[in-house]
């Protein structure tokens, strides 16, 4: 059997405003102005600490207090404005028919992803083989976190895998997984001059590479 572990944002969805309401609806509870969508963007993909450190340096509270805030605000409404990328359903679906093993390996939350999944019906593509920040492993670009959502598949990786993500810790990853990087450019983050295995600009491009 052969695996591919998925990102979430910038990867099967568009989460940018979504996460800007985010930050921006914490960021007033300070009487802070509002950040441009780009910029809280820009620091998204490495982690809630580096999330908050970067788009509310000036909250007068030490982290795990301006955590407490921030996802109050983000659990309620991480569903709000978010899109599903056009063909993630039809592909993920291709991929189940071909005998591919599914996984989910983010840096994005436990439970927004928890809600997302269970909003969108992904449950059922990804059962337990999903690898979350705040699930008590390294995030990524460290490998841990992709070897441990191969094994929640009963699977050990193999050259043969892919990751498939949009930023250059995704890739990054993947390299350090010894597996296939596929980036997305249809997403929102960066490559970095990261190597990669193939670069999509849609989503449904993945099936031209896992057979």
């Amino acid at each position: 059997m052969k695996a591919v572990f998925f990102d979430v944002d910038g990867t099967m969805f568009d989460t940018r405003a979504d996460l800007a309401g985010g930050v921006n609806h914490t960021r007033r509870d300070f009487g802070l102005p509002e950040l441009p969508i780009d910029v809280v963007i820009s620091h998204v993909g490495q982690g809630s600490k580096y999330l908050m450190e970067h788009c509310i340096p000036e909250a007068p509270l030490p982290f795990d207090e301006l955590w407490a805030v921030y996802t109050s605000h983000y659990e309620e409404h991480c569903c709000d404005k978010l899109k599903m990328y056009p063909g993630v359903i039809e592909t993920l679906d291709e991929l189940k028919s071909r005998g591919w093993l599914l996984g989910a390996n983010t840096n994005k939350p436990n439970f927004a992803v928890k809600k997302i999944f269970e909003t969108f019906g992904l449950d059922k593509y990804f059962g337990d083989a999903v690898i979350a920040g705040g699930d008590g492993f390294p995030l990524k670009p460290d490998a841990r976190s992709i070897i441990e959502c191969a094994s929640r598949l009963g699977h050990v990786l193999t050259p043969d895998d892919w990751m498939v993500g949009d930023a250059w810790n995704d890739m990054q990853c993947a390299v350090n997984a010894g597996v296939n990087g596929a980036f997305c450019e249809f997403g929102f983050g960066e490559l970095k001059g990261t190597p990669c295995a193939a670069k999509l600009n849609c989503f449904s491009d993945l099936l031209k590479y896992l057979k």
